[in-house]
This record gives structure tokens, sequence and C-alpha cells, in this order.
């Protein structure tokens, strides 16, 4: 594996959901292998971050290694250089690069002229990293993947893109409930549905995320009335499985995508979700920089 710019161009899922479950282990029983010791990963955000630059920074650390963090406009894409040439003198200096971008483009064109591995850390396209954490927190909490059905509610956007591709990756099957408006660009074998109890009906899994991501501020107002039939309730989790959980990328906004009620609920498994995503990272830092040494 080169880079890891999207759940669909990446072959090995499963390895990696399945050394992930891996590294948790060590790390619940506290013997940690320095798997990156003397490596340096680059950490480069456009957009503001809580959880991925927390867990990709203590993960590089558990890890041996070591990360630089630089904030957008310390960098200055096609500002103050071109991508490409940002790409080629970073990567001259570190052992992989993580980028959040508001562009899918610019981590594309990044990573074209990159000697070292790049990572995907959220584009306005793809957001696998969480994916990965997602498809380990689903495995912990079923044993499997086959068999299952995950129902998505709400803006079909980065995080519905990556959740249709880790379902195609692993067999699991997947529903969407959105507003007219608000497919996702590439539905692949999803369903799509106009009524959120139709498409959580004995679903295993539910997942919402925020109605308004970061760039559309200016269509706050617009969305909360689009999305006003399709917050995940208590009601709503009642048309699911009996052993459904509820799943959620943070951060939530309350009373609207989701009740409180559910976010406290027995069968949500958000913030297992949002730990994990610092063991999904640890396996691919691994997979990407170990092996590319």
């Amino acid at each position: 594996m080169t880079h890891f710019l999207s759940i669909a161009e990446t072959s090995n899922i499963r390895a990696l959901i399945d050394q992930a479950v891996l590294l948790k282990k060590q790390h619940t029983e506290k013997r940690m292998t320095p798997l990156l010791e003397g490596k340096t990963l680059g950490l480069i955000f456009e957009k503001p971050s809580m959880r991925t630059r927390v867990s990709f920074e203590v993960g590089m650390y558990q890890l041996g290694g070591h990360v630089v963090t630089l904030k957008g406009d310390e960098i200055g894409f096609s500002k103050r250089e071109t991508v490409a040439d940002i790409a080629r003198v970073m990567t001259r200096y570190v052992d992989g690069v993580m980028i959040r971008s508001y562009h899918h483009r610019d981590i594309v064109e990044f990573a074209s002229h990159s000697t070292v591995p790049v990572i995907n850390g959220l584009s306005d396209l793809h957001h696998p990293c969480q994916a990965i954490a997602d498809g380990l927190t689903i495995l912990e909490k079923f044993g499997r993947f086959s068999g299952l059905t995950l129902a998505y509610v709400g803006d079909g956007n980065n995080v519905c893109t990556s959740l249709i591709e880790l379902a195609a990756a692993t067999g699991m099957k997947i529903h969407i409930a959105c507003p007219e408006g608000y497919d996702p660009s590439s539905p692949g074998e999803s369903l799509i549905f106009r009524n959120v109890h139709e498409a959580v009906q004995g679903a295993h899994i539910v997942y919402t995320d925020v109605w308004t991501s970061m760039g559309q501020e200016d269509e706050t107002q617009r969305r909360l009335v689009d999305f006003s039939e399709f917050q995940v309730t208590d009601a709503v989790m009642k048309s699911a499985s009996s052993d459904a959980i509820f799943m959620h990328c943070l951060p939530a906004h309350r009373g609207e995508e989701v009740s409180h009620s559910v976010m406290e609920s027995s069968s949500s498994v958000v913030f297992d979700q949002a730990e994990n995503r610092l063991h999904g990272q640890k396996a691919i830092l691994t997979a990407l920089i170990q092996g590319e040494h």
C-alpha cells in the first residue's frame, strides 16, 4: 500500500482492521512495540481537528515515532507555494504525511509528487480513517461483517461515501436515508430512502453525521429545514434491530441530527468509536510507513 486516500482504492481493508484489533489488544495489555521507532510523520491541517490530530499524534508516539504538525496557514496550499512544490520539499524530511484538507484534489496532487506514503485524514470527498475506526468498532460489537445492515441517516457527504466503500469491502449491506438533493455522489450498491424508519428497519448499525459540515456554514438554515425529518431519535432506533448500535463520527449536534437521549443510550458506541480512531490509524501508519522501509 503506497498511499491511503480512500477505502475504494485500498485493497486490504480487512487486513487493516485485523491489524487494528491486534494493536488495540497490545495497547490494552500495555505491551506496545515501537514499530516506527526513528520515523517522523508530517501532519497538515487545513481544517480544524481534535480527534484526528490527537489520535495521529498519540498513535505515532505510541509506535515510537515523532510528528511535525503544521496548520493550513503555515503551508498555504497554492498560495505561498504550489501543492507539488510543497510535496517535493516536505517529503524529503519525513517518512509519511497525513493531510486534512478542504479539497480532495489537493491530497491527490500532493500524493502524486510525494516520495513517501500519504494519508487522507479527511477531505471533501472521503474520510477513510474514520471508516477504518468504524469497521473496528462494528467488528468488536458483532464479531462479523457478513449479514449486517448499516443504515446511514443524513447528508450523503464524505463520511457517507467512505461508509459505502467500507460496506462494499466487508460485505455489509448499506441503506442511506437522506432528503432529495443530498444523495451521495457515488452511491455504489447502497439503497436510497426518503423515510428514516424505512431505512433503519431491521438495521444492525444506525449511523449519522452533522447536517452541516465545515465549509457549509452559509447553508445552515436551509439544511436545518431540509433535514428536519432525518433526526435519529429513540423512535427511530426502535425501528432498527433489537441489538442495534448507534454510531456518530463526532462532533455531534445534539438536538439536530441526533437526540440527546440516543447519544447517551446503552446502544450508543460513539465514544468507543472515537477511541478506535487511535488504533485504526496506528494500523494504517504501520502498513504504510513500516511497509516502506
